[in-house]
């Protein structure tokens, strides 16, 4: 399984996008615990070698890479296939950025740059490794888009971000549509409100707010989130695909 973890997330070779740090780095960690070699992918390397560093002994590896930028995203893919001598074949997109304004101020320079990191990356990134796996074909495939349930239910201050994920999920059920025909399955996971870097931003008494509202009495983890892209990324979810996993603790049931 390889797999790529672009953050970005291999014997499957995997490929995660926005490994770096994060929801990301907890699905590299536990993809790699499951036997799979990584290849952690983020525009901060800083922050991806030191996920590599986390991972236990294996063929893993580190890459920079800017998930806007399909030449750089055309370049990851091709590292990871002549390192792994055959394409990723899980690949978790977990890249994502936040510029939160109320919509009467947001700057187009902001929403413009949340979609080309979340939306654009996550295309960019999707079309690259099932074009790869089509090319050589390799049976199947697990393709993982992160959204986010604020795509579903919208969110305060977040009108890009929202806009963004909403798109990740339409995007992703459509993907599952055309590449089926390969056994290519992809799927969406939306988080609730889950403690990462992006949160480390927000007051405690604001975030001890959102846990109020979650039926299970907590924030989550990255790992609540990692656990269900490792169930996604195997056989045992052989038969889904076009799916939206909510990890949200209940939160707008």
């Amino acid at each position: 399984m390889h797999l790529l973890n672009v953050h970005l997330v291999g014997r499957s070779e995997s490929l995660p996008a926005g490994g770096g740090s994060g929801i990301g780095r907890a699905v590299c960690a536990r993809l790699a615990r499951e036997g799979a070699l990584v290849a952690v992918a983020d525009c901060n390397e800083a922050g991806a070698a030191e996920t590599l560093r986390g991972l236990p002994a294996g063929d893993h590896q580190a890459w920079g890479v800017d998930v806007g930028c399909s030449e750089g995203v055309a370049g990851l893919v091709g590292r990871v296939q002549t390192h792994y001598s055959r394409p990723a074949t899980i690949c978790v997109n977990c890249a994502g950025i936040t510029t939160d304004e109320f919509l009467l101020k947001q700057t187009e320079e902001a929403f413009d740059a949340v979609l080309r990191v979340n939306l654009k990356g996550t295309f960019l990134v999707t079309q690259a490794v099932a074009q790869a796996l089509v090319a050589s074909g390799a049976p199947g495939g697990s393709i993982i888009n992160m959204g986010s349930i604020v795509g579903k239910v919208g969110n305060l201050g977040q009108v890009n971000y929202a806009a963004s994920k909403a798109g990740v999920e339409a995007l992703t059920k459509t993907a599952a549509k055309e590449l089926a025909r390969y056994g290519i399955r992809c799927n969406t996971v939306l988080p609730g409100f889950v403690r990462s870097p992006m949160t480390d931003k927000v007051p405690q008494k604001v975030l001890d707010k959102f846990a109020a509202m979650v039926p299970l009495g907590r924030l989550g983890e990255p790992e609540d989130v990692a656990d269900v892209c490792a169930f996604l990324a195997s056989d045992e979810s052989r038969y889904i695909t076009g799916a939206s996993v909510e990890v949200t603790g209940g939160l707008f049931i």
